[in-house]
C-alpha cells in the first residue's frame, strides 16, 4: 500500500526540498489532535470570560470587561496561528530520507537519511489509541540526527510498516 500515488505530489512548500532523484512515498500532515490543547484553551477562556463578565457586569466593571474580552481575543488569535502552523506541518518520506517540515514565518526542515535509521518504533498513549495517532521514535547510527521523534502521526501502524519496509527491504523486493 502506498500512501501517496504517483500522480500526487507534495505541496510546493514541501516539494522544493525534494532532490531530483527522490520520489515521494509518504506524505502526511500531523494528526489534528495536536490542536486539542489550543481548543481547550479557547473554550476554557471563553467560559472564564463569560463568568467574569457576568460577575463584573453586576459590579459595573466596564474597563475590566473590555480587558477580559481582549485577552480572550488574543487566545483566539493564538488558536488561529496554531491551526495555520498545523496546516503547513508535514512528514514526508521519500525513497532516500525522512523530512519533517513546518513553520509559517521561520521555515524548519528537519531531515534524516533512511540509511542512518537503525531502529524505529512507535508509541501510543490512551488518547492516541482512541483518536488514532501515535509517535514515531527513531534511533540512528552515528551522531545525533535532526529529529529523534515525531509526535501526532496519523495511522501509525500503517506508516510504521511502510517505513520499516523501506528501511529494511526484503530480499525478494524489487524496484517498483
Amino acid at each position: 500500500m502506498r500512501l501517496v500515488t504517483h500522480g500526487d505530489s507534495a505541496p510546493s512548500s514541501v516539494n522544493r526540498y525534494l532532490l531530483p532523484q527522490e520520489h515521494q512515498v509518504i506524505m502526511v500532515r500531523r494528526h489534528p489532535a495536536v490542536l486539542l490543547r489550543p481548543i481547550a484553551e479557547i473554550f476554557g477562556g471563553l467560559i472564564l470570560a463569560g463568568v467574569l463578565s457576568k460577575w463584573l457586569g453586576e459590579n459595573n466593571g466596564g474597563n475590566a470587561l473590555v480587558l477580559i474580552w481582549w485577552a480572550w481575543l488574543l487566545l483566539l488569535i493564538r488558536f488561529v496561528w496554531k491551526v495555520a502552523e498545523w496546516s503547513v506541518d508535514y512528514l514526508v518520506v521519500t525513497s532516500a530520507r525522512m523530512l519533517l517540515t513546518g513553520g509559517l514565518i521561520t521555515r524548519k526542515v528537519l531531515m534524516m537519511p533512511l540509511s542512518k535509521v537503525t531502529d524505529m518504533s512507535f508509541q501510543r498513549d490512551l488518547l492516541g489509541r482512541l483518536l488514532g495517532y501515535g509517535e514515531f521514535v527513531m534511533e540512528s547510527a552515528g551522531q545525533d540526527q535532526a529529529f529523534r521523534s515525531v509526535p501526532y502521526i496519523p495511522y501509525p501502524e500503517t506508516l510504521y510498516l511502510e517505513v520499516c519496509q523501506m528501511i529494511f527491504p526484503s530480499k525478494d523486493d524489487g524496484d517498483d
